[in-house]
């Protein structure tokens, strides 16, 4: 397979040098406002979600190799970021569009391609009870089915962002097994098996809202299943404990907590990192230059 140079450029930009994606993501937008508004006790207005932004992209990015983060309220943030971590833009609205079924996203109605580009993306993304024992039993055949889907080459992925096929807290005998069981750890390996088998493209795991033990441990069983994925895409599971030390402690204190347990949350992620492969190596590559 051969990429364009522009393309190739753009990965690069958001790998590390072994061609792992271990991105930080930052574009949480209404569910953000409203965590910090409720810890604070009163409206939050822009010049607050771009210091909480900010903050977390200066800290953090020094410890990825790229991160995500939305063009309302994250380009200042973009602008500080460490030197050599990428940047990805998301490319679709806060939330879903709650008309219709399936948690469809909309498009932001300002942005294009070509203006998140010129803002300096390297890459852009678009972004039931699923805590329940229901849900938790379906989710393999969902998350297969979406990644067996979206792997075609109609779609124009050259990476896909998936959540894990299996929900960690009813896997049993795991760590941060909550009592109910949808899936023996034998059941959970092959659920990850499975779904990374239907893949013809590489895909990173994104930790959707969880916390950090629990996706720490997904990763785990990831690689214990010997599941070939490229990285991550990590946010709340590295910063969501610090939205009350922000609100109620201000910058100083959000940027020492980054800085203590920030930092020892992405470390932990970035530790499970050892396991994943390289995404040029779905096409066959040795390095990415050779796909040139």
């Amino acid at each position: 397979m051969k990429i364009t140079p522009g393309k190739l450029s753009g990965m690069k930009a958001v790998s590390n040098d072994r061609g792992v994606i271990a991105a930080a993501a930052m574009d949480q937008r209404g569910s953000l406002k409203k965590s910090l508004a409720k810890e604070k006790g009163s409206d939050v207005g822009d010049r607050e979600m771009e210091e909480f932004k900010t903050l977390v992209t200066e800290v953090l990015t020094r410890h990825a190799s790229a991160i995500l983060l939305d063009p309302e309220w994250g380009l200042p943030a973009s602008k500080r970021r460490a030197k050599g971590a990428g940047l990805l833009l998301a490319y679709e609205k806060t939330g879903y569009d709650a008309a219709t079924p399936g948690r469809l996203p909309d498009l932001l109605d300002v942005w294009s391609v070509r203006r998140l580009k010129e803002a300096g993306a390297d890459q852009l993304e678009e972004g039931a009870d699923e805590k329940g024992l229901e849900y938790a039993k379906k989710k393999p055949s969902i998350v297969t089915g979406a990644m067996q889907e979206f792997t075609k080459d109609r779609y124009g992925a050259d990476v896909m962002k998936v959540e894990v096929p299996i929900n960690m807290k009813f896997v049993e005998g795991a760590r941060v097994f909550g009592g109910q069981k949808a899936y023996s750890k034998q059941e959970a390996m092959e659920h990850f098996r499975r779904a990374a088998g239907v893949s013809t493209k590489p895909f990173i795991y994104l930790s959707a809202g969880v916390s950090n033990a629990e996706f720490t441990e997904g990763l785990e069983l990831a690689a214990e299943a010997g599941t070939r994925f490229s990285g991550v895409l990590c946010g709340r599971a590295t910063w969501k404990e610090g939205i009350p030390i922000f609100a109620k402690q201000g910058t100083d204190g959000f940027r020492a907590w980054l800085e203590a347990d920030g930092v020892r949350n992405i470390n932990n992620v970035n530790a499970c990192l050892a396991a994943a492969h390289p995404w040029y190596e779905f096409y066959g590559a040795a390095s990415a230059d050779t796909l040139l």
